[in-house]
């Protein structure tokens, strides 16, 4: 059996074509719940405590090797070049592993629901070859987990099956663990006399028993190791995925009236006794606290949300965005990189963008931080205490002091010291009577065509 001190290591393979994806995007570096699934397969890995992460990418995609070289590092790349079957594929990483001994586990980089849960039964012996197997709805062309009893007997390919073979309803996931010299043995050994010409990966469980290796077979859910070949299964696995985090968040106390409507990133925090109205939508880092209301047509990406704060409906919070206890953030307001402390308000139609904004200061509607000059980012700071009135524009870098007001329609280009009305605007005049000799002279005019 497997111990806690026995080395990992895994092998996600991500050297796929794409193709029928018809996008000039990789394959596996398309989003599910707002993460490249390929990252979700290297998470899997770590999380099982893979000491070594090989990625198998093709030479015909230098974005897919430039994402695993800024997360990993060179050391984790390994290249098929030209493709010639998943067997072929894992022989590539062979170099990469070097002197790794321990226990190699074989993943996918566009299997995105796949979870190191799912995963840790294929590490439960630490000899013989362990397969991930599924019973599925409709087997079709997977390949088929030929069982006799608990021992994994073949696994064949669909258009290499008899028809009683093609009756098994156990099918493949293509998740293979070994003992790593085991598997490069028996993959030195396989050949590409199938219908394909390709190297199986599959066909070294065959290999195995005919040494008299163990070889096993355990199962996982049919939504857990599902692929993603096409645009429509990228939308079945996002499905799947937010609906995984819609029952876990529910289960930890967060009220959803419509939680189908609402949209989770992989990294989004939800605190039990937070409400979430419908149509919501979390882009990646979202932190939202118990007790807080985030209302109906509302984005929030990168930003925090204390306890008692309410956002929306329809606001924005960009990243960086840091609302503390109380803070409300009302309809049609935009904030970001701006920390908000305890009972700040901008209730309707503002930008807030690079600042602080002081306890229970108001923002008034219409409000503009005018942070960017063209080339340089400025922030503005609102003392506490301090009201900004309506229709006003803080040209940054500028600080309206606590306690201080600005006039409603105001321009305000330099500091307002606490306590004073800060005033910007042209003084109003009055002509006598313009308005209504304007209108006669006017109507007449229309009244002549």
């Amino acid at each position: 059996m497997t111990t806690q001190t026995e080395a990992r290591a895994a092998i996600i393979l991500a050297a796929g074509q794409g193709t029928r994806m018809k996008s000039p995007l990789p394959k596996v570096l398309h989003p599910v719940g707002g993460r490249a699934m390929l990252d979700h397969a290297i998470d899997a890995a770590e999380a099982l405590g893979c000491e070594r992460i090989v990625v198998v990418v093709g030479s015909h995609s230098p974005e897919v090797r430039a994402h695993v070289v800024k997360r990993l590092g060179e050391d984790a790349i390994a290249v098929q070049d030209p493709p010639a079957g998943t067997g072929h594929a894992v022989r590539a990483a062979e170099a990469v592993l070097g002197d790794f001994k321990g226990q190699v586990v074989i993943t996918y980089g566009d299997v995105p629901l796949l979870r190191a849960s799912d995963i840790e039964p294929v590490f439960g012996e630490s000899e013989g070859v362990r397969v991930i197997g599924f019973e599925a709805r409709d087997p079709g062309a997977y390949g088929r987990l030929v069982m006799d009893g608990d021992t994994l007997t073949a696994i064949t390919e669909a258009k290499e099956a008899s028809a009683e073979v093609l009756a098994i309803t156990t099918c493949n996931s293509g998740v293979m663990a070994a003992p790593v010299g085991l598997l490069f043995e028996l993959l030195a050994e396989v050949k590409n006399d199938n219908a394909k010409g390709e190297y199986y990966l599959t066909d070294v469980v065959e290999l195995a028993r005919k040494r008299g290796a163990p070889t096993r077979a355990v199962m996982a859910a049919e939504d857990s190791v599902m692929g993603v070949n096409a645009q429509a299964e990228l939308a079945v696995a996002e499905a799947l995925f937010q609906k995984v985090q819609r029952e876990t968040f529910m289960a930890a106390g967060v009220t959803m009236p419509a939680p189908e409507t609402v949209h989770f990133s992989w990294d989004t925090e939800v605190g039990g006794g937070a409400t979430i109205e419908p149509y919501v939508v979390f882009g990646p880092g979202a932190k939202i606290a118990g007790g807080a209301r985030i209302r109906s047509f509302s984005h929030v990406e990168g930003a925090t949300v204390a306890g008692g704060a309410e956002v929306g409906p329809y606001a924005r919070l960009r990243p960086g965005a840091k609302l503390a206890e109380g803070v409300k953030i009302g309809n049609f307001v935009e904030v970001k990189n701006v920390s908000m402390a305890a009972g700040a308000k901008a209730n309707h139609l503002a930008y807030l963008g690079d600042g602080e904004v002081g306890a229970k200061a108001n923002i008034g509607a219409g409000t503009i931080f005018c942070n960017y000059d063209g080339f340089f980012k400025h922030r503005t700071v609102v003392g506490e205490g301090a009201f900004v009135g309506s229709n006003s524009s803080l040209v940054a870098p500028v600080t309206i002091g606590a306690g201080a007001m600005v006039g409603s329609g105001s321009v305000i280009t330099a500091d307002v010291a606490p306590g004073d009305l800060g005033l910007a605007r042209a003084p109003q005049t009055a002509k006598t009577g313009w308005a209504t000799k304007f209108m006669e002279m006017m109507r007449a005019k229309k009244a002549r065509g």
